[in-house]
C-alpha cells in the first residue's frame, strides 16, 4: 500500500513523533493507522493516541430532561460547517428532536425520521427542508435515553458536548458536578470492573514490551507492568480519575463524602469517531511533481 504525505501527517497529530518514524511505523504495518500506533507506543516512540483531527463533523449535541428529572434524552445532529451549527433553524430542529426522544420510545435513528413533529411533518420531511433552506447536508445522527429511578443530571459544554449522568443519593449538586467532570475527562466507564478485557490486555502488552525493553530483571518488569496498567485504569475509569474541581481527591472519594453513587453516563461529543478527509495539499502537488521526475 502507499504511503501518503496526508497519512504520515495524521500520524504525527496523533502520535508527537518524527516524521521518519511515522513513515517507518506505516510501511512496516502496510498503512494501517491503529496497527503503527500500537507499535510506535510498544517502542516509546508514542505516549498515547492523540486522535488529533479525528473529531471533523460539525454539527450540536442536544439535550432534554424531565420535569421530576427521571428521563433524559442526548441527540446528536451534524452538518458541514461550524456556521450552520449557529444558526437558529439547526438549533431549534436539534432541540425539539431532543424533545420527541424524551417523550418517545424509538429504537432507531429510522423510527426518529418517520416520528411527526409539531408541525405536522416527519422528522425527515422537516430535515429535508432544512437541507434545502440552509444549503447544507444535515444528519440526524444518534439519540440515546435513559430512564431512571433517582435522579438524571445533565450539562452541556457548549453545544460540542453533552453528557448524562444517572445518580444515587447525594445533592442536585453533585449529580451537575460529576456530570461536569464527564464532559471535561471523557472517562471511558465508571469502574475498573467495567474496563474491557481486551482493552486491559492491549495496554498490558504495550506496557511489557516499554518494560522489557528497559532490560531489568523479571520481577521489576513486572512490577512496572502492574504500575503502568494500574495507571491506566486510574486515568480512565470515572472513579479512579482525579476530580476536575478538586484534583486532590478522586471522583470516588468525592462520592463517598457526598454520600451518592453513579449508575450510568452517556458522553456525546460533536462527531467523535467520524472522520473527514483532509489533504495537505502542498504535501501532494511535491508527490506528484517527484513522481512526474522519476
Amino acid at each position: 500500500m502507499q504511503i501518503t504525505a496526508t497519512m504520515v501527517k495524521e500520524l504525527r497529530e496523533r502520535t508527537g513523533a518524527g516524521m521518519m518514524e511515522c513513515k517507518k511505523a506505516l510501511t512496516d504495518n502496510s498503512g494501517d493507522m491503529d496497527a503503527a500506533i500500537e507499535q510506535m507506543r510498544k517502542s516509546g516512540q508514542a505516549k498515547a493516541d492523540k486522535k488529533a483531527g479525528r473529531i471533523a463533523a460539525e454539527g450540536m449535541i442536544a439535550i432534554t430532561l424531565s420535569d421530576d428529572a427521571k428521563q433524559a434524552a442526548i441527540v446528536e445532529v451534524n452538518c458541514e460547517t461550524d456556521f450552520v451549527a449557529k444558526d437558529d433553524q439547526f438549533q431549534s430542529f436539534s432541540n425539539q428532536l431532543a424533545n420527541l426522544v424524551v417523550a418517545n420510545n424509538f429504537s432507531s435513528v429510522d423510527d426518529l425520521n418517520a416520528a411527526a413533529m409539531e408541525s405536522g411533518q416527519t422528522v425527515e420531511q422537516t430535515r429535508l427542508e432544512l437541507v434545502t433552506k440552509i444549503g447544507e447536508n444535515i444528519k440526524v445522527r444518534r439519540f440515546e435515553k435513559i430512564k431512571a429511578e433517582s435522579a438524571i443530571a445533565s450539562y452541556t459544554h457548549g453545544k460540542r458536548i453533552g453528557v448524562l449522568v444517572e445518580y444515587n443519593g447525594g445533592r442536585k449538586e453533585v449529580g451537575k458536578d460529576v456530570a461536569m467532570h464527564v464532559a471535561a475527562a471523557n472517562p471511558l466507564c465508571i469502574s475498573e470492573k467495567e474496563v474491557p478485557s481486551d482493552l486491559l490486555d492491549k495496554e498490558r502488552d504495550i506496557a511489557k514490551a516499554q518494560a522489557d525493553a528497559s532490560g531489568k530483571p523479571p520481577e521489576i518488569i513486572e512490577k512496572m507492568v502492574m504500575g503502568k496498567v494500574n495507571k491506566f485504569i486510574k486515568e480512565n475509569t470515572l472513579l479512579g480519575q482525579a476530580f476536575v474541581k478538586d484534583d486532590s481527591m478522586a471522583v470516588e472519594k468525592y462520592l463517598k463524602g457526598a454520600n451518592a453513587s453513579i449508575k450510568k453516563f452517556i458522553r456525546y461529543e460533536v462527531g467523535e469517531g467520524l472522520e473527514k478527509r483532509s489533504e495537505n495539499f502542498a504535501d501532494e502537488v511535491m508527490k506528484q511533481v517527484q513522481d512526474s521526475d522519476s
